[in-house]
């Protein structure tokens, strides 16, 4: 679906077992691309046209890296039908990234979350990411990118005006714990309030329950997203660490309701 109002367009997108949407300037008498299944258009073809590749981008990265299709890279390399130099070149990328986080969080992020091959702890911040700068790449100074609350933002939304990004409570449905807003930043949160306890603390090998959430600000959505996940999975010793990282802040609520933030995260209130 693709839609908008006056300077913009918006794009909402089924893909990666979420709905990515999109928030991006329009040109004045610039057509909106039907962005799924659309050939690839000329480089200089506008921020429409970004739009169109982005969307292609993450669909590419769903068949390559899903751990739900039996018939993707990542799948196939779990389960030993094919080696890593048989993949797409951009796997061994990831998984050089993810062993990199895994020695920075002290193994509280890994590959191997249940036992099986699932990097998707990285994969869709990156994804998403890389989706946003495609867009900047084509001119845009101000757009949104959201993969399901974890979000990478560019600029700002016009006229100097900063996103703002809501942050669900996990332990009330239908309610806010805060808002952040900015410019030029990336927000991601790990939880229990959409999927309930699923992230695994490795080194016990079970559910993660010291947090209910914890967002995690930062400049860009891969590391965020990859932080956030590895601070739930530590729970009471996320906030050192967090504290440890330069450019990172988090904001957390407890399994019992108490809540805590690093030292700079007041920088991103609303």
């Amino acid at each position: 679906m693709t839609g908008g109002q006056a300077g913009r367009l918006r794009h909402a997108e089924h893909v990666m077992g979420t709905v990515v949407s999109f928030d991006v300037p329009a040109c004045a008498g610039e057509e909106v691309p039907a962005c799924a299944g659309e050939e690839a258009g000329p480089a200089g073809d506008g921020v429409g046209g970004a739009l169109g590749r982005a969307v292609r981008w993450l669909h590419w990265v769903d068949a390559t890296f899903s751990p739900y299709r039996e018939d993707s890279d990542v799948s196939q390399l779990g389960t030993g039908e094919v080696s890593l130099a048989q993949c797409a070149p951009e796997l061994t990328e990831v998984l050089e990234a993810c062993a990199a986080i895994s020695v920075l969080s002290g193994g509280y992020f890994t590959t191997t979350p249940d036992g099986r091959f699932d990097p998707s702890g990285y994969v869709k911040g990156w994804a998403i990411e890389r989706a946003a700068a495609m867009i900047t790449a084509a001119g845009s100074a101000g757009h949104c990118v959201n993969g399901g609350g974890d979000v990478q933002c560019v600029g700002d939304r016009g006229s100097g005006q900063p996103w703002r990004i809501g942050i669900a409570d996990p332990l009330r449905a239908g309610s806010l714990a805060l808002v952040v807003a900015g410019r030029d930043f990336a927000v991601a949160t790990s939880g229990v309030a959409e999927r309930g306890p699923h992230i695994v603390n490795p080194h016990t090998g079970q559910p993660a329950t010291d947090l209910a959430s914890v967002t995690v600000a930062g400049s860009g959505l891969t590391l965020t997203d990859a932080y956030a996940t590895a601070a739930f999975a530590m729970g009471s010793g996320a906030r050192d660490w967090v504290e440890s990282l330069d450019g990172y802040e988090a904001f957390a609520i407890t399994s019992r309701g108490a809540d805590w933030q690093t030292s700079g995260f007041a920088a991103y209130l609303a």
